[in-house]
C-alpha cells in the first residue's frame, strides 16, 4: 500500500578559448565510461557516472528513483535498463531533486510506470526552460512522505538554497540524507547564478545538525558526512564576507577579482577553474542584497543600461 503525507508547513536552500573550442572539447568528453550501482544501506541505492550521482530506494512494493544524469551519459537509460534486470518490481516514483538539467535529463522514460515528485516551485522552471525531463504531476510545498513498502522517504524543502526548489531526500530508518548539490563539502564547483546565498548558510547549518544520518549521499563525489555541509558553509560565507567587505569599500568587481584570495581555502578542489566565478555570482548576488548610501547619476544610469552590474533609481528616468 502506497501512502502520501504531505504537509504545508513553514520551512525551517579549462574554459574553452572559443565556441568552437568548447565544441570540440565537449566531442571528446568519453561520457558513461564507469557506471555503477553501489548499495549503501538495506534500501537505498547510489547510481552514477562521470563523477555524478543519482539513487534509487528499493522496496518491496516498487522503486523510487532520485534524478536522471547529465543527457551527454545516457546513465539514466542504462539505469533504467538495470533496474529491469536487477529487481522484479516497477519504478513507482521518480522523485526530482531540482530543475537542474544535469540532474533530470532523461527521466522521462520511467514514465511507463511511474509517476513523478518534486517541489512546486520545479515546474515552471522545466516548462520554461523545455528540460529534457519528466515533468511532475505531484508538487509539495514543504515536506512531503512517501510510504512505500514499508519504507518511509521524506522529501524536505527548507526555502531557496542552490535553486528555489532544490529538495533533500532523507531515509530516516536507514540513516540516509540523499543531498544534492548541497553536500559539496571541500569542493567550489559550480557558482552561484540561481543561489539564494543567504539562506543556504542557514540551511547548510540546518542539515548539519539534521538527526538520524549516518551516511550523505551527495550530487557530485564521494559517499560522506555531514561534516561536508559545515566544510561548504564556511567556504560560502567566508567568500559573502570578503565580496561584501569589498563593496562597501568601494571596490569595482574587477578590482574584487584580482584581490580576493581566501587562502585558508586553497587546498579546495575545482578552484583553478571555478574561483573567479563565485566571485563574479557572489557580487551579483550581494549587488541585489545591499544598498548603498550613494545612488548612481544619471549619466552612469545611462551608460549601465545595457548591463548586468547595474543599479538604477526611482527617481532616475532613462530615454532612449
Amino acid at each position: 500500500m502506497n501512502t502520501f503525507k504531505s504537509f504545508n508547513t513553514v520551512g525551517v536552500i579549462c574554459v574553452a578559448v572559443s565556441l568552437g573550442g568548447a565544441a570540440l572539447a565537449q566531442e571528446a568528453t568519453q561520457w558513461g565510461q564507469n557506471r555503477s550501482i553501489t548499495q549503501i544501506s538495506k534500501s537505498v541505492y547510489r547510481f552514477g557516472s562521470d563523477n555524478q550521482f543519482g539513487a534509487y530506494v528499493l522496496t518491496a512494493e516498487g522503486i523510487i528513483v532520485v534524478d536522471g544524469h547529465y543527457c551527454q551519459s545516457n546513465t539514466t537509460q542504462w539505469l533504467k535498463s538495470e533496474l529491469e534486470k536487477r529487481h522484479d518490481v516497477p519504478v513507482k516514483y521518480v522523485v526530482l531533486s531540482h530543475d537542474h538539467q544535469d540532474h533530470n535529463c532523461h527521466t522521462g522514460i520511467f514514465s511507463d510506470t511511474a509517476v513523478t515528485i518534486g517541489q512546486r516551485n520545479i515546474l515552471a522552471h522545466i516548462v520554461r526552460e523545455n528540460r529534457n525531463s519528466a515533468i511532475p504531476t505531484i508538487l509539495f510545498d514543504d515536506e512531503m512522505d512517501i510510504v512505500l513498502g514499508g519504507v518511509t522517504v521524506r522529501l524536505l524543502f527548507f526555502g531557496p538554497t542552490h535553486s528555489d526548489n532544490l529538495i533533500q531526500v532523507h531515509i530516516p530508518d536507514e540513516q540516509v540524507l540523499i543531498a544534492v548539490d548541497m553536500a559539496k563539502g571541500r569542493s567550489i564547483f559550480p557558482d552561484y547564478r540561481d543561489m539564494e546565498v543567504n539562506n543556504t548558510l542557514r540551511v547548510l547549518k540546518i542539515l548539519a545538525h539534521l538527526p538520524d544520518v549516518d551516511v550523505v549521499l551527495p550530487g557530485h563525489g564521494p559517499v560522506t558526512t555531514q561534516q561536508n555541509f559545515n566544510d561548504s558553509r564556511h567556504y560560502i560565507e567566508a567568500l559573502r564576507d570578503e565580496v561584501l567587505r569589498y563593496m562597501v569599500e568601494g571596490l569595482t568587481l574587477d578590482e574584487m577579482r584580482k584581490q580576493i584570495e581566501l587562502e585558508d581555502f586553497s587546498d579546495y578542489t575545482l578552484r583553478d577553474r571555478f574561483f573567479d566565478g563565485n566571485i563574479v555570482t557572489m557580487y551579483h548576488y550581494l549587488y541585489r542584497y545591499r544598498e548603498p548610501n550613494s545612488r548612481i547619476t544619471t549619466e552612469e544610469a545611462v551608460e549601465c543600461r545595457d548591463r548586468r552590474d547595474c543599479r538604477t533609481s526611482g527617481e532616475i528616468e532613462i530615454r532612449n
